[in-house]
């Protein structure tokens, strides 16, 4: 079983920045890729942003690329999601989640995904 525990999240101005970070435990995760995804009001789960544990290979949902930097910290068991620039549109619930894939291949769908953290929230005003 693995656990994820995202902390970060706050209110903060537009054009300013949050790091998000969830800590994992519970397994190694060398056969894993770890993903950011968000929810707004009413909207469905979209990914954000995700790593591959092992090759560092990442992808980025084309809205907040040069804006946000995911990244991970190998001996903390920790991925971080750097946000800046953040703007009105990036208020939602973030969440982290695993994906037990040996391929490193990076999913973009949350069905992809094995586990869920509970997510913490993110708000921007304008």
């Amino acid at each position: 079983q693995v656990q994820l525990v995202e902390s970060g999240g706050g209110l903060v101005q537009a054009g300013g920045s949050l790091r998000l970070s969830c800590a994992a435990s519970g397994r190694t995760f060398t056969s894993y890729v770890m993903g950011w995804f968000r929810q707004a009001p009413g909207k469905e789960r979209e990914f954000v942003a995700a790593i591959a544990w092992v090759r560092g290979n990442t992808a980025y949902v084309d809205s907040v690329k040069g804006r946000f930097t995911i990244s991970r910290d190998i001996a903390k068991n920790t991925v971080y999601l750097q946000m800046n620039s953040l703007k009105s549109e990036d208020t939602a619930v973030y969440y982290c989640a695993a994906d037990r894939d040996p391929s490193a291949t990076i999913i973009l769908t949350p069905r992809g995904y094995d586990y869920w953290g509970q997510g913490t929230q993110v708000t921007v005003s304008s």
